[in-house]
């Protein structure tokens, strides 16, 4: 029977060809994360911006512990705070910018639509952005805040006052330095994606860290004590980078003051977050 069968002349069904490849697998995070880099790397004011922190940083570094070589042996003298000023203060000025920037500049140039039409799945895209961002400040913070610290120190060896990395508090300043600008950058990443305009997410920004600490201090002393510790910038961030932070009954000491800053970063994601996923483009 299966011979004639095999003989019998009648053509063999042909085997059905997919007009449309098989779908592999759903896009993820590791893709996206991929794409988000190259992004990164390709656009040239990102990288323009993150030289200038760092140029920035040293030469701050630099000049604050050059300027303030007549305090040295004085009990408020900190050599570690006079080599990190410039990695937060300079960092707090730019990379905030650098943050809103990595999400309203597709909002400017309506690149937007093209990173949804290739990553459809708005939550693992917005989470690429924000992973990316924090990878790469992470690395440059770190490095800025070391090299700032070194020359620092460099600039105060003929005064036989400086610190060592192994110095106590001197490695937990720098390494606490470094979170906080990234914290920064993740700051302007979430208000940019809530505003969604890089004008408008800047001046929200240098509103939130700068302007309020002013208006703050002509609330009356009582209030201003219970506030102090609350806000973004400013005083508190002297903490942050201290060697020996003094935590007292108006701030809190390192770890607090950096937990209380990182706070402000994680409300500006997740709410960046949420409307990212709800609204049109």
């Amino acid at each position: 029977m299966a011979n004639l069968t095999a003989h019998s002349g009648t053509p063999e069904p042909a085997q059905r060809v997919r007009a449309v490849p098989p779908a592999t697998r759903r896009s993820g995070l590791p893709g996206t994360l991929r794409s988000e880099f190259t992004k990164i790397r390709s656009v040239r004011s990102t990288w323009l911006t993150l030289a200038a922190f760092v140029a920035g940083s040293l030469l701050i570094a630099l000049a604050a512990t050059a300027g303030n070589r007549r305090n040295v042996g004085q009990a408020s003298f900190d050599p570690t705070v006079n080599s990190l000023a410039g990695t937060i203060y300079f960092g707090e000025l730019v990379i905030v910018v650098t943050g809103a920037l990595v999400i309203t500049s597709e909002y400017g140039t309506r690149m937007i639509g093209t990173s949804l039409a290739a990553m459809p799945r708005r939550g693992v895209l917005y989470a690429a952005k924000a992973i990316a961002l924090a990878c790469v400040t992470l690395v440059v913070a770190l490095v800025t805040s070391f090299a700032s610290f070194f020359v620092g120190q460099a600039a105060l060896a003929s005064t036989h006052a400086g610190a060592s990395i192994s110095s106590p508090g001197a490695l937990r300043a720098v390494l606490l330095a470094a979170i906080f600008v990234t914290c920064c950058a993740l700051l302007g990443f979430g208000l940019g994606a809530v505003i969604r305009h890089s004008a408008g997410a800047i001046a929200a920004l240098f509103g939130l860290l700068f302007v309020v600490p002013l208006v703050s201090n002509a609330l009356p002393a009582s209030a201003q004590r219970d506030l102090v510790r609350w806000l973004p910038g400013n005083s508190v961030l002297y903490q942050i980078v201290a060697a020996k932070p003094t935590g007292t009954h108006d701030v809190f000491g390192a770890y607090g003051e950096l937990a209380v800053f990182a706070g402000y970063a994680v409300i500006a994601v997740a709410a960046g977050a949420l409307l990212f996923r709800r609204r049109d483009v």
